[in-house]
């Protein structure tokens, strides 16, 4: 089963990481007592998603000067390239799935989860509006991104949960980034594609598929994977899918990190108050993102930043169904209450 939820394409990376990780870790890092001085630079890092805009706007305003001289943000591609920044020293504050956290907590990477923040952006999205549920798209050819990662997980565990096998039952054509099987759908080299927000707004607006009155729109929100969350597990219709997580030096400064969950916290809230600035924003820092693709985006995605330790029994009921599918995407077992933050 393992073996499956790894491309050709990204073995080696893994390998490298894999390598990184099997080095011994440091004694835990002993907070002090008082931070001298401000640090010279924080550096924020994210997808080209939702969860990356309180990052960029915190780094636009220099929201944490208290803490911090300077802020600054740099996006990663794909969660390979995120696993290297998060234990090469490549940034401070990383937004990435909440798997990925707990599976670089568990293999000895210092990682401290501040917030999960996006509880719903997945959508199959679809040329065929009569396809509600993921089990419509039997048979049919799914364009998916991240083979092994989020949203890829999650798809496995809620065709399993309903008795369906992702490569039995499905044709799924894994493709390296979201971009790409954007692109896929938009220029109808397939008729459905796995995607997260803003890709499904992207999308949609690029093919004129707004607004909704419009009498044949070509694009349509198919399966809502938060909803079948919902209804297959008889939860809240949402998932605990991303946050932020502290790496490295920054986690020994609970100052800074209190610095780094507020600030996320009311830059989160400036987004959703100013959907369009908050677009403009996004399209300046991601190529091919648009201000009303973000705003569409923000106008349908569950966002709240929600502090590691509360989000802590969703995050455990959560990891708890992927490791029915395979531990090792969680590292093999629940994450400590040290990767909660201790109540941050």
């Amino acid at each position: 089963m393992h073996a499956d939820f790894l491309s050709s394409q990204t073995t080696l990376s893994r390998r490298q990481a894999l390598a990184l990780l099997a080095v011994p870790v440091a004694a835990p890092l002993a907070a002090p007592a008082w931070a001298a001085a401000p640090l010279p630079q924080i550096t924020l890092a994210g997808p080209p998603a939702i969860v990356s805009a309180p990052l960029m706007r915190m780094a636009e305003t220099n929201a944490l000067q208290g803490v911090a001289q300077r802020t600054v943000f740099t996006a990663w591609r794909d969660p390979d390239q995120l696993r290297m920044m998060a234990m090469g020293g490549k940034a401070d504050v990383l937004a990435m799935p909440s798997n990925v956290a707990a599976n670089l907590f568990n293999r000895g990477a210092g990682v401290t989860l501040l917030n999960i923040s996006a509880w719903g952006a997945l959508w199959v999205v679809t040329r065929d509006a009569q396809r509600k549920a993921l089990q419509d798209f039997k048979g049919e050819e799914i364009a998916v991104p991240f083979r092994g990662d989020m949203p890829d997980i999650v798809l496995q565990l809620l065709a399993a949960k309903q008795g369906l096998d992702v490569q039995r039952d499905f044709r799924i054509r894994y493709v390296p980034t979201p971009m790409e099987a954007m692109q896929l759908l938009i220029t109808r080299r397939v008729s459905h594609a796995l995607l997260s927000e803003p890709g499904v707004s992207l999308a949609m607006r690029k093919t004129k598929s707004f607004p909704v009155g419009l009498i044949a729109p070509e694009l349509h929100r198919g399966a809502d994977l938060q909803q079948e969350w919902g209804r297959l597990f008889q939860r809240a219709p949402h998932m605990p899918q991303a946050g932020i997580a502290a790496v490295g030096a920054v986690r020994a400064q609970p100052q800074v990190l209190a610095a780094v969950v507020q600030a996320y916290a009311q830059s989160l809230a400036w987004c959703r108050s100013n959907v369009l600035e908050c677009g403009r924003m996004m399209a300046r820092h991601i190529d091919l993102l648009t201000p009303e693709a973000v705003a569409d985006a923000i106008a349908v995605s569950q966002l709240d930043a929600v502090p590691a330790a509360q989000a802590r029994s969703d995050l455990e009921f959560f990891y708890g169904q992927l490791m029915t599918r395979n531990p090792q995407l969680v590292g093999g077992k629940l994450p400590d209450a040290v990767f909660y933050g201790q109540g941050l």
